[in-house]
């Protein structure tokens, strides 16, 4: 019975200090994109592909951790476009960096990145960014080109940053 009560004792203690304990391990709140958010970027995405008028394209953005928040793909788009453009928006995501700091790399001679399975390493894929934190990325697959697809990209990027500073 003594090691019962002993047992019960340190399961209670163990239940007082654990919120606090918790509270010290985790870090300040950050900013979320958010469904709403991922449209505007992508809206954003459209609007630039219609101004170069690029015959067509997929528009991927993800959140921080590289999950698909929103897809759109534009008429006359190849089937596989949408899953590139995925790609490319987790691997901006998750590196925090454009895909072409990637594609540049191995272009420069440093082909062993191309052994990295969790990075796509082509341009078109950009951060998402509030305040200088990346809370997502987008990316474009089936416009014109390759830079056609990472000047889309940038663009809604940047129609992103300056909508998220003037909230």
């Amino acid at each position: 019975m003594t090691n019962l009560r002993s047992l019960a004792a340190l399961v209670l203690g163990a239940a007082v200090l654990l919120p606090g304990a918790a509270r010290a391990q985790v870090t300040e709140s950050h900013p979320v994109l958010t469904l709403e958010g991922a449209k505007r970027v992508a809206l954003a995405a459209v609007e630039e592909a219609r101004r170069l008028n690029a015959p067509g394209g997929a528009l991927a953005v993800v959140d921080d951790g590289g999950h698909l928040l929103y897809l759109e793909r534009l008429d006359r788009t190849f089937p596989a476009a949408s899953v590139v453009a995925i790609e490319k928006a987790r691997t901006a995501a998750q590196f925090r960096r454009p895909t072409s700091v990637f594609e540049d790399a191995i272009r420069n001679g440093r082909t062993s990145l191309v052994a990295v399975s969790a990075m796509t390493p082509l341009q078109g894929g950009v951060p998402v960014l509030v305040n200088g934190r990346v809370v997502g990325a987008i990316g474009v697959s089936g416009a014109a080109s390759a830079q056609q697809d990472d000047d889309i990209a940038k663009a809604a990027a940047l129609a992103w940053d300056k909508l998220a500073a003037a909230r």
